[in-house]
């Protein structure tokens, strides 16, 4: 039976770009992710692990774009492939369904997949150690304030004498929640 192709593409922030995954494969449907694969909990790839069937197959450019932690990266394919759904990785050229899998084929995905969680786990350290030496450098961290220290006290001083919350965000051109930030400190 032959069931519907499925692409999952996935990058890590809306700054970078999806075209380079997956431009030759013929597919039905796409479903796109511009978030961490830290951990399975991504809108997109819910919505395309509910979508998928049996006789379909999920087409991924790279493991690390589906998941960056082993766990999930086993739990997915073995879902998937008791459903009847074939997985397809293109830049590691491996295939998953469930009556075809090989052990060398899941000794690769267990390697590979410890491979992209090492490389996750190093990422995050290298980010904490910038974060460590910036801020041992006296560097600010974060967005810049939108308002000078003259327009915060001014901001407080009307919102004590009452006037609407809502209203002086919009005068300051700041968010409800940033205001409510400003006035707790």
């Amino acid at each position: 039976m032959k069931g519907q192709d499925i692409g999952y593409i996935r990058v890590s922030s809306t700054s970078q770009n999806t075209e380079r995954q997956l431009v030759d494969v013929r597919l039905d449907r796409i479903f796109t992710d511009k978030a961490s694969g830290k951990d399975a909990k991504r809108p997109e790839l819910n919505h395309c692990l509910n979508h998928l069937r049996d006789g379909d197959t999920l087409h991924v450019h790279s493991i690390d774009r589906l998941a960056r932690n082993l766990k999930d990266l086993q739990t997915i394919i073995e879902t998937l492939t008791d459903k009847g759904v074939m997985v397809k990785f293109y830049k590691e050229n491996l295939s998953f369904e469930s009556k075809d899998s090989s052990p060398m084929q899941t000794l690769m995905l267990q390697m590979l997949g410890a491979f992209a969680e090492f490389e996750r786990t190093l990422i995050k350290e290298r980010q904490r150690e910038g974060i460590e030496a910036a801020k041992a450098q006296g560097k600010r961290l974060g967005a810049p304030s939108k308002l000078s220290e003259q327009q915060a006290a001014e901001l407080k001083q009307r919102a004590d004498q009452g006037e609407d919350k809502s209203q002086l965000a919009k005068a300051y051109g700041i968010s409800r929640p940033t205001l409510y930030k400003l006035l707790a400190m």
